[in-house]
């Protein structure tokens, strides 16, 4: 297969494939890590800063166990649900071609949850 001016064998490219940042892979770990630990909770503030690094963690263990080639950052931010607004805007100097990230919105009966993954290359 040509990709380019460069012949790549069916494994150089499946390889290659594998370890892009795939920001669907990754926003179904945050959902998975985001149902399992906040699913069965009702907000209450002092709970909320052990769900955020719990979160984090297990987004960032979920990532590191696909063993691709990236440093990964995990933001979240978990709000009551109260009708309030929430604005947010991230950017980023990086490169294009090989650097991304996503970001997941979770909502249950009583509170917002959003994480956001930025993974760059090594």
């Amino acid at each position: 297969r040509v990709h380019g001016d460069t012949w790549l064998e069916m494994d150089e490219l499946q390889t290659s494939e594998e370890a892009a940042f795939v920001p669907d892979e990754v926003v179904n770990i945050i959902k998975e890590a985001a149902d399992q630990i906040l699913g069965p909770q009702v907000y209450h503030h002092s709970r909320v800063s052990g769900w955020c690094s719990k979160l984090c963690e297990e987004v960032l263990k979920r990532l590191a166990d696909h063993h691709k080639p990236f440093k990964y950052i995990v933001t979240t931010l978990i709000m009551q649900r109260t009708g309030a607004g929430l604005h947010c805007a991230s950017s980023c100097y990086w490169d294009n071609s090989t650097d991304n990230s996503c970001s997941y919105k979770w909502a249950g009966k009583t509170m917002f949850c959003v994480t956001t993954v930025f993974g760059l290359a090594i």
